[in-house]
């Protein structure tokens, strides 16, 4: 069996194997860590889940970070006006 991991990084827009409630299945990443925090592109939801439970729902990585496909998306965040901690 292989395993085949997708890498995405910060700002990068996934598709989840299920829709949000919206309807809309992109999701764009804005921390990565033990936990990883991700905003619905349809409606804006933030929403917060550990890692593991995010690798097993993401499907694919439609567009990397700062692509400018995303700038159409109305509740696109640009990846340097992501809060960084410090």
């Amino acid at each position: 069996m292989t395993d085949t991991k997708l890498t995405y990084q910060l700002a990068d827009t996934v598709l989840l194997k299920k829709p949000h409630a919206c309807q809309v299945n992109n999701w764009e990443v804005l921390r990565l860590g033990a936990d990883i925090r991700i905003k619905c592109m349809g409606c804006g939801h933030i929403l917060m889940m550990p890692r593991a439970d995010f690798n097993k729902r993401i499907k694919k990585i439609l567009t990397k970070a700062n692509d400018p496909v995303n700038k159409k998306l109305e509740h696109y965040l640009p990846k340097e006006n992501i809060a960084l901690p410090k």
